[in-house]
């Protein structure tokens, strides 16, 4: 975060996994360090807890998905709700896709849709057992909605492209880990050794121009920021 502060940017969008365990203490931990000059945007993922993100980072009650829209210049991002409480596995409630329909037919301009969980295979067995269920309902919102431009998600540890419903996804690498895949390694992939702790931290730059057009790279933080976090 003190790296990211630094930069020019117009937003910061973190896709999940706010939490380790859902706990109170984590979420007031989370709030004081994910803070900057710019809007912060966060959502659940399958680490958390709806309870407690939502009363220690929006002030409110209630279990039911957290689901936000927020508007950053001309562009509308929709903030979606994949966790299915105590599942690591992801979904898109009714009540989501309505209201997601809802906002990207009421809106203007290019929309990024972000959510937790690909709703593609990454090829990784073992995560891709955890990805969204039921993507048929979500593809054909997308494909109703011409001005969405790319969908964000997290969930994999992994910097990944793929498409969905003729859109692009990108999945943001992980800052804490990331993970190996099965034919970069000669062993046997478990959840125990899947995680790689020691690689660098890497994070997502989204550039949306005003045409929809969406230019991504992905970089690692220097190592001097990091150097001097610790």
């Amino acid at each position: 975060m003190a790296y990211l502060r630094d930069l020019p940017l117009d937003a910061i969008v973190i896709t999940g996994d706010i939490t380790d365990h859902g706990t109170v203490q984590e979420y007031e931990l989370a709030a004081s360090e994910l803070t900057a000059d710019i809007p912060v945007l966060m959502l659940p993922g399958n680490h958390d807890d709806r309870g407690a993100f939502r009363k220690v980072l929006l002030g409110a009650d209630g279990d039911q998905p957290i689901n936000e829209t927020r508007l950053i210049g001309s562009a509308t991002f929709a903030l979606c709700d994949s966790s299915i409480p105590g599942s690591p596995r992801g979904l898109l409630a009714d009540e989501t896709i309505a209201w997601l329909d809802g906002v990207l037919a009421d809106g203007e301009g290019p929309a990024v849709v972000c959510l937790h969980h690909p709703p593609v295979k990454l090829h990784s067995e073992l995560v891709d057992e955890l990805r969204l269920t039921e993507p048929g309902k979500f593809a054909a919102l997308i494909a109703r909605h011409p001005r969405v431009a790319a969908i964000l998600c997290g969930h994999a540890h992994t910097a990944a492209v793929s498409t969905f419903a003729g859109r692009p996804v990108l999945v943001a690498p992980g800052i804490a880990s990331r993970l190996r895949l099965p034919w970069a390694s000669t062993e046997q992939l478990t959840w125990n050794n899947t995680l790689d702790f020691s690689g660098p931290l890497t994070v997502a730059f989204h550039v949306l121009d005003d045409d929809y057009q969406l230019t991504t790279h992905y970089l690692p933080v220097p190592r001097s920021a990091t150097a001097d976090q610790r």
